[in-house]
């Protein structure tokens, strides 16, 4: 019984954990993006995102992170033998991977309160694929263990996650491109409007 109880709170945990990771670089883009707009409205928005930003971290994300990490835990506690699995040693290297990735964006949320974060939207949006692309492999561990198939479907399924990543940065591109030739155009709009008319006579 000890068993399920643990399996159920981890996958608990894994789905609060993902959700605020995936929201919370999200929130970076926004916030770094922020910059370009005219004041007030940079210092607002940047102020609301300073403040979802660290709700999220800290009432959600973190803890969905301890819950994760204390349910796995649990579950080696009752199975100890998997921590003598390739598949096992595998899962826990791309989980440690997942904690650093879980720490550095409380690093990069802390610079961007500071206004000394360094990263554009565009290394952004390739920095939010990363939790993605874990969570893609540590499921596939989880399910197949030291059976992890190499078929034609697993090239398939690797292949539209990577379609999947490509076409949401084309769509971000995009987007970005889209904002950039309509500042371009409202500002030459203000400037034809503000320049004076020829004298006549």
């Amino acid at each position: 019984m000890p068993y399920y109880w643990f399996k159920a709170f981890h996958i608990i945990g894994v789905v609060v954990w993902f959700a605020g990771l995936f929201y919370l670089v999200r929130l970076f883009i926004y916030h770094v993006e922020a910059e370009a707009e005219p004041e007030p409205a940079a210092t607002i928005l940047k102020n609301q995102y300073t403040l979802m930003e660290k709700r999220l971290y800290r009432i959600i994300t973190t803890p969905g992170m301890v819950v994760t990490v204390a349910m796995a835990v649990g579950l080696l506690w009752t199975n100890p033998e998997w921590l003598k699995e390739g598949w096992m040693h595998a899962k826990l290297g791309f989980v440690a991977a997942l904690l650093f990735y879980h720490h550095y964006c409380g690093r990069v949320m802390k610079q961007l309160w500071r206004g000394e974060c360094k990263w554009g939207s565009k290394q952004l949006r390739a920095l939010n694929e990363a939790p993605t692309l874990l969570l893609v492999v540590i499921v596939m561990l989880v399910i197949f263990k030291n059976q992890l198939p190499t078929d034609a479907t697993t090239w398939l399924i690797a292949g539209l996650v990577l379609f999947m990543a490509v076409t949401i940065q084309l769509y971000a591109r995009k987007r970005r491109l889209d904002k950039e030739r309509e500042l371009a155009e409202a500002t030459a709009i203000e400037s034809a409007d503000q320049t004076p008319e020829p004298a006549q006579g």
